[in-house]
This record gives C-alpha cells, structure tokens and sequence, in this order.
C-alpha cells in the first residue's frame, strides 16, 4: 500500500480501497508489513481528528462511566438499589461497567485469548473467511464493515459470528477452530448477563420485568470479535469512527484501552478494569424508552502501541419479528404530559438504515424522532 502523498493530484481513493479490500490482508496485515505511514485511505479529516489532537477541557475529561455490582440482582432488599443505579446509568451517560455479573475470570482471560489466537493466524488462514457479502449470517472475518460507505477508512479488522436467530446462526464447525469453543461459551455466558440486564431495564421504567425480551430483545445475536493492531501513526486515524449501536451491547476488553464515550460535549475515556464487561444502550432501547434511556456516541482510538487492542462483544437486536410489526415507544410510559417522541417503524425499516450508512451517519434516532 502507498503511504498518503496529499500533493498527488490523480489519488484514487476508491482504487486503494478495492486494493486493500481485494488484498484481503485487514490493518493487521498492513501493520505487520512493516509501513511506517499509513495509506491515504485511511487518513480522517480535520473536523474528526481535532478533538483526539487537542486534549483539553473537553476532551478525554478525567470523568468515567459508572460502574456497577451485579452481585445483588437476586437480592429481595437491594435489587430495588439496583435498578435504580442501572436506570441512573442508562438514563445520563448511556454506558457503565458490571462487576460480579457471573462470568469467570478464566473464562473471560480465555475468551480474549481465543480472539487474539484468531487475529494473529496467518494471512493464508485468515484469508479463506475474507468476505463481506454473507448478508448478514455464518461468519465472517473483515476490516471495516463500512468500508466503501466510510469517508475515511478505520484502523480495525474484526471477526462476526452470527449466534441467532436460527435462520442464521453460525454452524458450530463453521466458526474458526483457533476460537471456536470460546466464542460459543462467551455467547452463552453473555446471554445470561443481557437477560439479567434487560429485566433490570424493564424495572427501571416501571414495567414487567420480562418486557424488553417479550419484544424479543435476546432472539437476535451476534458476537463480534475486534483487533486493533499497532498504528505507526495514531494521530490521523481512528480505531473505529464516533457511532452508536443498535441494540444492548456487551463488550470485554483487555488491558490497551483507546475506547472513550461522548457525555455532553466531552469524550471520556473507558478505563480497562479487569474481569469488568461495558455495557451500552443502542438507538432501538432510546427510542422503546421514549428517551428515558440515552443513545450515545462512543469510538476507539488508534494507538501506537505494540500489543494490540483485543475486545469482543455480544450484540443484543430484536428477531424472527414479523416485517409488517412496528416498533414504537412503549405505551406504558405514555401520557397527555409525556407523549410519544417517536413515530412507528418495522424492523426491516431499522436494520436498512443501520446497515447502508457509514458508521459516522446520522442514528435511526434522528430519522423517526417526531
């Protein structure tokens, strides 16, 4: 790949990323090349790079996320404490962490073991899972899932497995032996952990507990395995551009931080603490809650450090709905004095748009808002 020359007047920006795609060698391989500048594609515009260059009072603030134990969620006394603390989360920052929500701490450690152990195959290997046109079920293995919609390419390869709805799902011998084991038992667990969450969400609006996944919150599933390899220059590029998710996500990280959280007009930065899963509300739950939970924008840097950045996630979407069922606020949380924000939608309306624009575009959110 050419380093950037902004001096050439004949670039062809769509024919380095038709290269770069069709190499199907992913960032990590441009890392490992041994590049010391990177390719013009890949090079973000002044407005997306200024506040990552700039760090002051309204960058990378000294601020975090809440963080909250799930160890009482049985508990008769304090789960009311609880749903309180997650309604508070969800309601002014959008994000937070759980600690003691279940899952090992092996299991986690072996879990991000197994994405790297994937990551770090070879080239030849990696490549037979290339693709990015299984329409949306199986696996696949990429850099970029926007990468011809996106104004600038981002510094990130990833791994997609498919886990539900059935129509879908991966076939087990299907997902790559080198994590294979690991990624079911992290959906397993990951489920478990979601499941708890959305009946603590419910709670937290004063309906049933069981009333995010009666929509059918837990019948769409994908676990999403990211690398984000060492960067020779992290001040023109980005992990992965500002957007927000769709759904509930739940993410595991390792230890090289680089993801930080719009609140306000400032970004903070998500500290790694170990055995500890982030936690996120996407556009469909802002807009079901009628704005009593919040949407926010979140991105990854890109770093120059030599170990990589290694997370995986679950993303929680509702499936196997019927096209002609609309999705609206709940009625439940409607009234003369708190009407409706929102008009109705169909999934299918949700996943098009979410899928045919770059990770920058503007939400769902703003497009159904009344």
């Amino acid at each position: 790949m050419a380093a950037a020359d902004h001096a050439t007047p004949t670039y062809d920006r769509m024919k380095e990323v038709k290269d770069f795609d069709e190499s199907r060698i992913g960032v990590k391989g441009l890392a490992e090349s041994g590049i010391t500048s990177i390719p013009r594609m890949f090079i973000h515009p002044p407005e997306t790079l200024s506040d990552i260059k700039k760090p002051n009072s309204r960058t990378c603030t000294q601020k975090s996320i809440p963080i909250i134990d799930l160890s009482h969620f049985n508990s008769p006394t304090k789960r009311h404490q609880l749903v309180e603390q997650i309604r508070d989360a969800t309601s002014t920052w959008g994000f937070f962490q759980v600690i003691n929500h279940g899952i090992p701490k092996p299991v986690l450690d072996e879990t991000i073991n197994a994405i790297k152990a994937f990551h770090d195959q070879p080239h030849e290997v990696k490549s037979k899972l290339y693709n990015r046109d299984n329409d949306k079920h199986g696996v696949m293995y990429s850099s970029n899932y926007d990468l011809y919609r996106a104004k600038a390419a981002s510094w990130h390869d990833f791994l997609t497995v498919w886990m539900a709805p059935e129509a879908t799902r991966a076939k087990e011998e299907d997902i790559p032996e080198v994590c294979r084991k690991e990624i079911v038992a992290w959906e397993s667990h990951s489920t478990k952990v979601a499941e708890a969450l959305l009946e603590l969400l419910s709670e937290g609006l004063g309906v049933e507990a069981e009333r995010f996944k009666d929509l059918g919150f837990l019948k769409g599933k994908l676990a999403v395995g990211h690398c984000y390899p060492y960067c020779p220059q992290p001040d023109l590029t980005v992990g992965i551009t500002s957007h927000t998710d769709s759904g509930l996500t739940v993410l595991l990280q390792n230890q090289v931080g680089g993801l930080q959280v719009k609140h306000g007009d400032e970004w903070v930065d998500v500290e790694p603490i170990p055995g500890a899963l982030i936690v996120n509300i996407g556009d469909l739950i802002q807009i079901i809650s009628n704005d009593n939970y919040i949407s926010v924008e979140h991105r990854v840097l890109a770093k120059a450090s030599k170990e990589p950045r290694i997370s995986v996630l679950t993303s929680f979407n509702v499936g196997t709905i019927a096209d002609s069922d609309y999705f609206r606020p709940l009625p439940e949380l409607l009234s003369p004095n708190k009407p409706a924000l929102y008009h109705k939608f169909t999934v299918p309306e949700f996943h098009e748009n979410f899928y045919s624009k770059g990770l920058d575009s503007k939400s769902f959110i703003q497009k159904v808002r009344l």
